[in-house]
C-alpha cells in the first residue's frame, strides 16, 4: 500500500522538476559590460521586453550588467561553450587575433562612414559573423557605441599633436593595435585588463586610458578623468551574440522573434548613437573634465601616422592577404 502511494508522488515530483527545468531553459542569460541604467543597459532591457512580448512570455532574456558574469573576454569564451547564453559586448581578439581587423584604428573617420562599413550585410559584418561562428557563436545584431578617445588625469601641453612625445603612460586593452596606436602618437601604451584600469589611473600607475570613448569613460572613469581627447582612435561596435547550439534548440517562432528584436535593437541604436556620444562628452564636462579641442587637420595627421605605422604590422600579424581582402571589400 505504501509503495503504491509513493509511485504517484514520485511521478508528480518528476513532472514538477521537468516543468521547472523547461521554464528555466526558456530564460536566456545576457551579459553586458556597463553598469545599470547606462545606454546599453536600457537598450538591452528593451530588447528583453521585446522578445518576451513577441513570444508571449515563452522566451525570456535576463540581463546581467557590469560584467557580472565575467570579463568580456571570458564571457565570449563561455558563450562559445554554452555556459552563458548571450552577450552584447566588444569582440575579444584573445580568442582569435583576426578579430583585430574589425576594429582597425582609423578604419572610418565619421558616423556616415561607420554606418556604411558596419551595416548589417556589409563585408565587415560578414567577417565578424564568420569569426564568431568558428567559436560556436551566432551574431544576432550589433550595437554601435562611439568613436574612441583618450581620458587623462593630468594636463599635457599640445596633447592633440600626434607628432610629439607626451611622456604619459596610457592603459590600453591587451590588444596589439591599441598599444601600437598609443606608442605611435606620442604616448606609452601599457596593456592592462579593464578590471585593473581604474585603480591604475587612481594610483598614478598610468596617466590615462585609451580603448574606450566618452560613454565608457563617463560610466567607469569619470572620477579620474580630468581631460578628454576625442581623437577618434577607433570605431567601437558591440555585437549581440548567442550560443549557436542554444539558438538551434529554440522553436522557429522563438528564433524569428529573437532575430526581429535584434534588428529593432540595432536600428534604434543607429538613430541615437551620434547624439549619445555628444551627450556623454557633455556629461564628462559636467563631471569636471576639460574637453580638448581637436582640429580636422590633427585628426587627419593622426590617421595618416596610424595607417602608415600600425596597419602594416597588424595586417602581417593576422594574415596580410586575408586582412587586406577584408579591408578592400569593406572600404571600397
Amino acid at each position: 500500500m505504501k509503495t503504491s502511494l509513493l509511485k504517484p508522488l514520485a511521478l508528480a515530483i518528476a513532472l514538477t522538476a521537468s516543468l521547472g527545468a523547461s521554464l528555466e531553459a526558456a530564460t536566456l542569460k545576457l551579459s553586458h559590460v556597463r553598469p545599470q541604467d547606462t545606454a546599453i543597459d536600457v537598450d538591452a532591457n528593451a530588447f528583453a521586453a521585446d522578445v518576451q512580448k513577441a513570444t508571449e512570455g515563452a522566451l525570456k532574456v535576463r540581463i546581467y550588467p557590469s560584467s557580472a558574469l565575467g570579463d568580456y573576454t571570458l564571457v565570449q569564451e563561455r558563450v562559445g561553450l554554452g555556459a552563458i547564453d548571450m552577450a552584447v559586448q566588444p569582440p575579444a581578439s584573445s580568442a582569435d587575433k583576426r578579430f583585430q581587423v574589425i576594429y582597425m584604428p582609423y578604419m572610418v573617420k565619421n558616423w556616415d562612414d561607420a554606418e556604411r562599413v558596419f551595416a548589417k550585410g556589409s563585408p565587415i559584418r560578414q567577417t565578424a559573423a564568420e569569426l564568431y561562428a568558428a567559436q560556436g557563436i551566432r551574431v544576432l545584431g550589433a550595437w554601435p557605441v562611439y568613436f574612441g578617445g583618450v581620458a587623462l588625469n593630468r594636463d599635457i601641453p599640445d596633447v592633440a599633436n600626434p607628432e610629439i612625445a607626451k611622456g604619459a603612460k596610457l592603459r590600453v586593452p591587451p590588444i596589439k593595435s591599441f598599444q601600437m596606436t598609443a606608442d605611435n602618437i606620442g604616448f606609452i601604451g601599457s596593456p592592462l585588463p579593464f578590471s585593473e584600469a581604474f585603480t591604475a589611473v587612481q594610483t598614478g600607475v598610468v596617466d590615462g586610458v585609451m580603448g574606450s570613448g566618452a560613454e565608457g569613460y563617463y560610466a567607469s572613469f569619470r572620477d579620474v578623468t580630468k581631460f578628454y581627447l576625442p581623437i577618434n582612435t577607433h570605431f567601437e561596435m558591440w555585437y549581440l551574440l548567442i550560443n549557436d547550439d542554444i539558438y538551434g534548440e529554440l522553436e522557429d517562432t522563438e528564433q524569428d522573434a529573437l532575430n526581429a528584436a535584434a534588428d529593432r535593437f540595432e536600428a534604434a541604436r543607429w538613430k541615437t548613437a551620434r547624439k549619445d556620444q555628444a551627450r556623454n562628452e557633455n556629461l564628462l564636462a559636467e563631471a569636471g573634465a576639460t574637453l580638448v579641442p581637436v582640429s580636422d587637420a590633427q585628426l587627419d595627421a593622426t590617421a595618416a601616422i596610424i595607417r602608415a605605422t600600425v596597419w602594416p604590422e597588424i595586417l602581417d600579424d593576422i594574415g596580410a592577404d586575408w586582412a587586406n581582402d577584408v579591408l578592400t571589400k569593406a572600404l571600397q
